[in-house]
């Protein structure tokens, strides 16, 4: 059975990232100051990140198509400038607090 945790309230910016910066979770843009700031080299959000745990037989399950999974799985996406270039960084490691 998945299990929804609390993973965390920072990502790291990606290496060389320049500003302007946008933050999405699950595709929805997210405002700096609110809902998070930036703080050094990390994104820190004003609450907890959730991820879903995943047990080994409902992984294996999933993965033979017998059913999905219908947990919440908040996914970071950071929009950033790099030597002049919009860049993406996709679904971005929630780090431990």
């Amino acid at each position: 059975m998945a299990e929804t945790v609390e993973a965390g309230r920072r990502v790291r910016l990606p290496r060389g990232a320049e500003r302007p910066i946008q933050v999405f979770i699950n595709g929805v843009e997210q405002a700096e100051g609110s809902d998070y700031r930036v703080h050094g080299r990390e994104i820190v959000f004003s609450r907890p990140l959730v991820k879903e745990r995943v047990s080994r037989g409902r992984w294996l399950a999933m993965a033979l198509g017998l059913f999905g999974s219908y947990g919440t799985h908040e996914a970071v996406d950071v929009h950033f400038r790099l030597g002049g270039t919009t860049k993406v960084a996709s679904d971005v490691e929630v780090l431990a607090d």
